[in-house]
């Protein structure tokens, strides 16, 4: 049964590798979010938030993110990542480094950004997405008349 906490963790966890521009998005968000108990379902759909209609804008989102930090943020970066650059028509200089710090800063802003919004929206409407229910703790193992456990 989804409730507000395990469905908030899945898109969270969807959104950040829908970000991340490589082919086992689905799975990789699965096993994330499996390790966090969030909902699987909603984390493998959240994947599809990148497809082939919406890959050129954000890359070039992420692209224009990522010089903004380094360049005028002045984000510190390794030299090594710098020097692999291309030319894109359009977009201008390109390089890995700034799409790399673009896609992980993209992602780690949506994770951040979708957890609150999941719980304000549930908030409204609550038959939707319940409160997760506390598990009920394990019966006592005293006797009746004793103090304490065994």
């Amino acid at each position: 049964m989804p409730c507000r906490d395990t469905v908030a963790t899945g898109l969270a966890v969807g959104l950040f590798f829908a970000m991340i521009p490589f082919i086992p998005q689905a799975l990789c968000a699965a096993i994330i979010a499996m390790r966090l108990r969030g909902n699987i379902p909603f984390a493998v759909a959240a994947c599809f938030v990148s497809n082939i209609f919406t890959n050129v804008p954000i890359c070039y989102t992420q692209i224009k993110l990522g010089t903004w930090l380094i360049n005028d943020v002045g984000m510190p970066v390794p030299q090594l990542f710098l020097k692999a650059e291309t030319t894109l028509p359009g977009v201008g200089q390109v390089g890995l480094c700034s799409f790399t710090v673009g896609f992980v800063t993209s992602g780690i802003l949506l994770a951040l950004l979708t957890y609150p919004v999941v719980h304000v929206l549930s908030a409204f409407m609550p038959h939707h997405l319940p409160v997760r229910q506390k598990k009920a703790a394990p019966p006592s193992t005293a006797r009746p008349g004793q103090i304490g456990g065994p």
